[in-house]
């Protein structure tokens, strides 16, 4: 079977590689160019990407995609930063670039299948697939995959699912491959300094403005709510007993509304957006457990659909509903879907 792997460099994708090699395939890597940092073959992630595959023995094709990542990734970026929301761009890359333009330039190859290095399962549930959580729970990176559809599950392959961090770096140990690079969170973002980024970037375009309380008293003023993200505590330059946390940024007033640490819990929220990714959408209401970040730890809760909109209903309040952040639904291990969070509810 021919399978292409996308590459990075990082010991992840390379053990992904490894392991199907080892399998008897027939393997191809697959490196993105993204983030500019010079020539292509001349730029040190190409040149990780590059040893990692004269290591395997695997051919090494390589696609500049600059231009396109600009315009489905940074742009939307900073169109919700304009509107006062925290996007998650990773989600959309995964969906867009990674599961599609890298995917279909393998497929165009000759590729049957195209596998990353994610740390997530793929089972076939009757004629679906379904994706389940990680082994690793602390390294599972399901959430960031809920646009996955049937189409691209098909021919996608998940060699690290069933493995821990440890068990991985230590495949890559054994092969000779020692490389510690970490994905980055943001990978277009130098340094991982958003304000910076958004400031260059956005320039004229961003507007100082008031931070006030939930009565609307005026606390402060500020430079921009590219600064501020729903929950931040520091740099809000307000000397009070008790601190302030950002509740919710409204950019058509230009304010920022703080509020104190319990202000920050709601139940309910409103997403847009929404994918299903093994099943059928709910027949009227559905418990699932939904997770807000990333990070956040899942929690009980119902969903509804109203139109176009996914209605969600936890059991217990949540911290911090962002919009802009993505609502993912679980049923234990099992990834039901999600949405990307457009309005916290009352």
């Amino acid at each position: 079977m021919k399978v292409a792997v996308a590459l990075s460099g990082g010991v992840d994708s390379f053990t992904a590689a490894l392991l199907l090699k080892g399998e008897g395939h027939q393997v191809m890597g697959l490196f993105m160019y993204v983030v500019d940092q010079g020539e292509m073959t001349s730029s040190p992630p190409y040149l990780r990407a590059k040893e990692a595959a004269d290591l395997l023995g695997i051919p090494l094709y390589a696609l500049d995609l600059r231009r396109p990542f600009e315009g489905l990734i940074v742009e939307p970026f900073l169109r919700e930063y304009m509107r006062g929301r925290t996007p998650n761009p990773c989600i959309l890359c995964n969906e867009q670039v990674k599961f599609g333009l890298l995917m279909e330039e393998g497929l165009r190859l000759g590729a049957q299948f195209f596998a990353t290095g994610h740390y997530v399962r793929k089972e076939e549930r009757g004629r679906r697939f379904v994706l389940l959580r990680g082994r690793d729970r602390a390294k599972d990176q399901s959430y960031f995959l809920w646009r996955l559809t049937q189409r691209h599950l098909f021919q996608a392959l998940f060699p690290l699912g069933g493995l821990t961090k440890a068990e991985v770096k230590g495949l890559a140990a054994e092969a000779g491959y020692t490389a510690s690079r970490e994905s980055l969170e943001i990978c277009f973002i130098p340094g991982g300094d958003y304000r910076g980024f958004l400031e260059g970037r956005l320039g004229e375009g961003l507007r100082p403005g008031p931070i006030v309380d939930l009565e609307g008293r005026v606390l402060g003023q500020h430079q921009g709510i590219h600064c501020f993200t729903v929950g931040q505590r520091r740099g809000l330059g307000i000397r009070d007993r008790r601190p302030y946390y950002v509740l919710r940024i409204e950019p058509e007033t230009g304010r920022v509304v703080v509020g104190r640490q319990e202000d920050l819990y709601a139940r309910r929220l409103r997403a847009r957006g929404v994918n299903w990714v093994g099943g059928d959408p709910p027949d009227g209401e559905m418990e699932a457990e939904g997770q807000v970040r990333y990070r956040h730890r899942p929690s009980p809760c119902k969903v509804w659909l109203e139109g176009e909109s996914l209605l969600c209903e936890f059991s217990e309040p949540q911290r911090a509903i962002t919009p802009g952040q993505a609502l993912v639904l679980y049923r234990g291990d099992l990834l039901l879907g999600g949405g990307w969070i457009e309005e916290v509810l009352a």
